[in-house]
């Protein structure tokens, strides 16, 4: 999953809240939606693999995919010491998650890696706040599974080089990158509304409603910087 970005590295929750108990029963929630997303990612990476135009880029995405299935594995054991079935955990989660995934399916190498860089980065700046109020143990697990991995510096060269010259490619995946932020803040927001466990250790984490609206805005600002660093 795409690494968090400095501007929400340091959260408003490590300073200010109390760490949420690591018995939370949304705890068990946030580690199966992560698990989700997690296989969903390497399901995902590996079959747009196949878009790309090189074999350089085919190894980067086989690379990236074998980065998230380490990463399911490490939450499939986290759930499986809380004595959770990490099929049985993951299965609410699935619907909204493959609905999101099939409204942001890339048609192109280039939407891909926007989507890979982008849309992941988005889901871990949002768990990445909500780290900072988690027990240690637990917080350990959610950081080590959003964790920045080399390839990202792969999609940023791929992408930078293909917008440079080009101002309808670099326009076009512009309004992407925006699908993908509205795409993804929508599907945040019907997860938590199904899964009770889920909204209160989030508002646990940002303190209240005013705290989830002014994380969900952090996240936009962040998702600028992240387009610009890809030169959209």
């Amino acid at each position: 999953m795409g690494a968090p970005s400095p501007a929400l590295g340091a959260s408003q929750t490590d300073q200010h809240l109390s760490p949420v108990a690591a018995d939370h029963s949304g705890v068990t929630d946030l580690f199966a939606v992560l698990a989700y997303g997690e296989i969903s990612a390497f399901y995902r990476l590996t079959k747009e693999a196949e878009l790309s135009p090189t074999l350089r880029g085919k190894v980067a995405v086989a690379k990236m995919a074998a980065a998230e299935m380490g990463h399911f594995t490490t939450l499939e054991s986290a759930l499986a010491e809380r004595g959770i079935d990490v099929f049985d955990a993951m299965a609410p989660f699935v619907r909204a998650l493959d609905a999101y995934h099939a409204s942001t399916d890339p048609s192109t190498w280039l939407e891909s890696m926007v989507k890979f860089h982008v849309g992941d980065g988005i889901a871990a700046d949002f768990y990445t706040e909500i780290a900072g109020a988690l027990a240690p143990e637990v917080a350990t697990v959610v950081r080590d599974v959003l964790a920045e991995t080399s390839h990202s510096e792969f999609v940023v060269e791929e992408v930078r080089r293909a917008v440079a010259t080009n101002r309808a490619e670099r326009d076009r995946l512009t309004l992407w990158g925006r699908r993908l932020l509205g795409e993804a803040i929508t599907q945040a927001q019907y997860v938590m509304a199904q899964r009770d466990e889920l909204t209160e250790l989030v508002l646990t984490a940002t303190g209240d409603l005013n705290g989830i609206a002014a994380l969900f805005e952090r996240m936009q600002d962040s998702h600028a910087e992240r387009m610009a660093v890809l030169g959209l």
